[in-house]
């Protein structure tokens, strides 16, 4: 059967009603992070700090000039307010304390008052909790031992009249906190290039635009054109060479499926040496700013001329030589903005050795004028090193930046697409005439905060829009969450796809269940580490039950170990956790198997704790974090990508109702089961879990048959 074409303004049109929804949640969700009072207690602070919209205990450390001459301010921890937890590394240096704040975040920076009364007006006149009282900027830059953000230009809602220059210096020599706001910038963008779809006419819609919309059929692969391919990497298996032979034969569009631990990374570095060798121009893009400096990372060694647009999310040499900012700096092209920099950062420093209100305007009048000048002369800079260069890299969202508004390419390329808006995706791709998507649509899609809002919004008694994209059979089904990697197969099929099938991670008996429920039985544990287990550790590693299983299952059953709603706790500071769930019980079970790894020889920084429910994150936490600070305890959605020697599961759910939640969703517990290398053991219910939908059933029924089984008494932890 034909699929049925998406007409493209509608779906243009129902993108920025969806996009608008999301940013209202956004909005909504930070709406007490994005209050600007000085007057927020200490621990509402914390409790910001602890959901991850704000990062408190902070100082002003150095002021300096960034991309687009912005000012840009680094932060590091204050000494004064560190507790024995955070405290200092092995370098004796100060660190800052656990955090949610990430690169490309919006940001605005506040002074913790001293004792100020509410209300009190600051020596400007402002009073405090107006703008004016705190400096709003984008993250450039996340270390443990400090951050960046570049001020000014930021979207974050701000309304202050005040030059960049003088609300950055109102920080100076203050104790400072910073919160989250909502991202207008991203979502103007997204906006803007719906819109621009939406007003397309049929004869602007290119020939790969209407396949991508199901008006054509895909061309044929093209295999006779690419010839007999000299693969650069040895290392290459077979599915990973054929992944690269069906993307360069294919001539608009081509889905690599890389289920976890196949490779999927190491196949993209071979595919753009092999489009550079026949010299196509390619920009690179990922959802995040990891997955793009993963690849520039792998990239590197090549010596192929490539440029990373934007601001690296990690401090590696091998990534900031590359990134555009050290370009503008380092490169010959950069003698013509280094002059400049160099004036405006002494114009800068001599704002603060004089407390003359008229010198310290002409100042800020000068630097005004240098900043244009800086912003003109970089704009050249930057379109000559952009344009000398066979492959670009940047975020999908960072495409839309000026500095690749006249670039053209051959290649788009776009990882961890599963992960990415269809929207994020457009904004690179609207100048393409092709491109090769890869990802994992059955490991979780973006975080959808309006998703959340549709049970409220049904209940309300809303006269329904009679929109005609409403009524659009094409359009049914267009969520936020469907990403394009999802849109495409159900489009045109396994036809525009490749499956990566040698898993390199996981031991076989941990990638047995995923592989035969997800993937069709057809992963396949390559021999080097299809046996490994914790106990072959290089470092020496007890040899005992725990260390030599690969998959155990402690099950809660018979009601002993009741979950919780943490609405239910008295003592509960905020909503921010909203109604998370926690189980004590099974919390002490993962801290007690965690601590038994550990005292067996295995390394605190090889395992990971993943859950669910953030309630169940910060519980576990207080056991463990203290006494072992290299392990990882996190959410199951904040561990994608990622992997361990070791990883313990909490499931949380236990209730006589055998209620799951979002537990029903099989690809956040593919997500789950599918990061630790040499060990996996499950802590939960198999009563409560199995009754939540087939997949989990025959989980449970797996785990009772091909895992180690433990029954616990709950009494021993009592």
């Amino acid at each position: 059967m034909a699929p049925t074409p998406v007409p493209i303004p509608l779906f243009a049109q129902a993108q920025r009603d969806l996009l608008l929804k999301e940013h209202e949640a956004e909005k909504l969700s930070s709406a007490l992070a994005a209050s600007s009072t000085n007057t927020v207690s200490p621990a509402t602070r914390r409790t910001l700090q602890a959901s991850g919209y704000a990062l408190t205990g902070i100082i002003l450390s150095q002021c300096r000039t960034g991309m687009g001459g912005r000012v840009v301010g680094e932060f590091e921890p204050d000494a004064a307010v560190l507790s024995s937890v955070d405290g200092e590394g092995g370098d004796g240096q100060p660190r800052l304390a656990a955090h949610g704040i990430r690169v490309g975040d919006v940001v605005r920076v506040l002074e913790i008052a001293s004792g100020k009364k509410p209300g009190k007006e600051s020596k400007d006149g402002s009073k405090p909790g107006s703008s004016s009282n705190g400096a709003e900027g984008v993250v450039t830059k996340v270390s443990e031992k400090g951050l960046s953000v570049a001020f000014g230009q930021s979207g974050g809602g701000g309304s202050n009249s005040k030059a960049e220059e003088e609300v950055v210096d109102d920080l100076w020599g203050k104790k400072l906190w910073l919160v989250k706001l909502a991202n207008d910038v991203t979502h103007r963008r997204l906006n803007q290039t719906m819109e621009k779809m939406e007003k397309m006419t049929e004869s602007d819609h290119t020939y790969f635009m209407r396949v991508l919309f199901g008006h054509q059929t895909p061309s044929s692969p093209d295999y006779d054109s690419i010839g007999q391919l000299d693969f650069i990497d040895p290392t290459l298996n077979d599915s990973q060479k054929e992944a690269i032979r069906f993307a360069l034969a294919s001539k608009e569009i081509s889905l690599i499926h890389g289920p976890p631990g196949t490779g999927k990374t190491h196949t993209l570095i071979e595919l753009i040496l092999q489009l550079t060798r026949r010299n196509k121009r390619i920009l690179v893009c990922g959802p995040s700013n990891i997955s793009v400096d993963n690849i520039v990372e792998r990239l590197t060694p090549h010596k192929v001329p490539i440029v990373r647009v934007g601001h690296p999310a990690r401090l590696l040499p091998s990534v900031l030589s590359q990134s555009l900012e050290v370009l503008t700096q380092t490169s010959d092209a950069a003698e013509i903005v280094r002059d400049v920099r160099k004036e405006i950062d002494q114009k800068q420093a001599s704002i603060r050795k004089t407390r003359n209100g008229r010198e310290r305007r002409e100042i800020y009048g000068d630097l005004k004028e240098l900043r244009k000048e800086f912003r003109q002369r970089e704009s050249k800079c930057v379109d000559n090193l952009v344009t000398g260069s066979k492959v670009v890299l940047a975020t999908l969202h960072g495409a839309g930046g000026y500095q690749l508004k006249t670039q053209k390419f051959d290649v788009v390329i776009i990882d961890e697409a599963s992960q990415a808006l269809e929207a994020q995706c457009w904004i690179p791709l609207l100048s393409a005439p092709r491109a090769v998507l890869a990802g994992d649509h059955l490991q979780l899609p973006p975080t959808i905060k309006s998703t959340n809002m549709k049970t409220k919004e049904k209940s309300e008694n809303k006269k329904p829009k009679n929109t005609e994209s409403e009524n659009s059979p094409a359009l049914k089904g267009i969520t936020l969450e469907k990403t394009m990697f999802d849109r495409l197969l159900d489009l045109h099929g396994p036809s525009i796809k490749r499956m990566l099938t040698t898993q390199y991670r996981m031991h076989e008996k941990i990638m047995r269940f995923p592989s035969d429920e997800l993937y069709e039985g057809k992963l396949m544990a390559a021999d080097a580490v299809k046996e490994r287990l914790l106990k072959d550790l290089p470092y020496g590693v007890e040899d005992n039950d725990d260390t030599r299983e690969p998959v155990v299952f402690i099950d809660t059953q018979g009601g002993d170990f009741p979950e919780k709603t943490e609405d239910e706790d008295a003592t509960k500071k905020s909503s921010l956790l909203g109604e998370s769930k926690s189980n004590e019980m099974e919390a002490a079970l993962a801290v007690r198997h965690v601590e038994g790894l550990i005292d067996a020889g295995v390394k605190a920084e090889d395992i990971a704790v993943v859950t669910p429910y953030n309630a169940q994150v910060a519980l576990i936490s207080q056991s463990l974090k203290e006494k072992y600070p290299g392990i990882e305890i996190g959410s199951v959605d904040g561990f994608q990508g990622r992997e361990k020697e070791a990883i313990v599961v909490s499931l949380v759910r236990s209730n006589e109702k055998h209620e799951v939640g979002f537990l029903g969703e099989k690809r956040r517990l593919n997500v789950a089961m599918t990061r630790p290398k040499r060990h996996l053991c499950v802590c939960g219910d198999s009563e409560t879990i199995s009754k939540g939908s087939k997949f989990l059933k025959h989980w449970m029924d797996f785990l009772e048959e091909h895992a180690d089984l433990r029954y616990p008494d709950a009494s021993e932890l009592l």
